[in-house]
């Protein structure tokens, strides 16, 4: 090409080279990289909130509620709503399996899946979900089953077919297992908490996302 000839503008996708041409589209991802960090963290955030906050709630009303309805065994509300508690644990239990899968997205792409105060997070979180599904959930549902004979022996007991001395000791069975359910939901509830306070504090990061 002669000096006075004028030079053609290409676009650049033709004028560099392949390598240059993925240089440029790291780039561009780069450039977009803290927007779907921020939109994955508000998402982990939001998910444990609406799945976790509502177990956290109905997991420590329950055993409250369990003696209530074991005191008074003929009363159907008390017993409807030990129900109801329990469905929104299991449900809502379920629903949580999105949040450590969030969790791990979002610290990929923070790019702090090694970090200790994360693995820690994840441990504990494990065991959180242990204690759920392994202590309180079974408890829960023996309370409910004992809730359920103590009303169909105040039902016989209305008819004259029903041993006294039996429903009492029931009763303070599971009145006994109330406190160990209770500590159990404590145990599930401080895990919780210090997930969210070494999620919020991050000790010894380095990120700002």
């Amino acid at each position: 090409m002669t000096w006075w000839k004028r030079p053609v503008h290409r676009p650049w996708r033709e004028s560099v080279g392949g390598w240059q041409s993925c240089h440029f589209r790291v780039i561009r991802y780069a450039a977009y990289r803290p927007l779907v960090t921020k939109f994955l963290l508000s998402l982990h955030v939001l998910v444990a909130i609406v799945a976790v906050g509502p177990v956290t709630v109905a997991a420590s009303m329950f055993p409250p509620g369990a003696r209530r309805a074991l005191a008074d065994p003929g009363d159907p509300r008390a017993a409807e709503t030990l129900r109801l508690l329990h469905r929104i644990c299991r449900v809502y239990a379920g629903v949580g399996i999105a949040v450590p899968v969030l969790g791990m997205a979002t610290a990929l792409s923070m790019g702090v899946l090694n970090d200790t105060w994360l693995v820690v997070s994840m441990v504990l979180t494990g065991v959180a979900a242990a204690v759920l599904l392994a202590l309180v959930l079974p408890r829960q549902e023996e309370l409910l089953e004992a809730v359920d004979a103590g009303g169909a022996a105040e039902a016989d007991s209305a008819i004259g077919t029903s041993t006294g001395a039996g429903t009492s000791a029931g009763v303070a069975v599971s009145a006994r297992l109330t406190v160990r359910l209770a500590m159990f939901t404590g145990v599930f509830n401080l895990l919780w908490a210090t997930v969210t306070i070494l999620m919020i504090v991050r000790p010894g990061s380095t990120t700002g996302a």
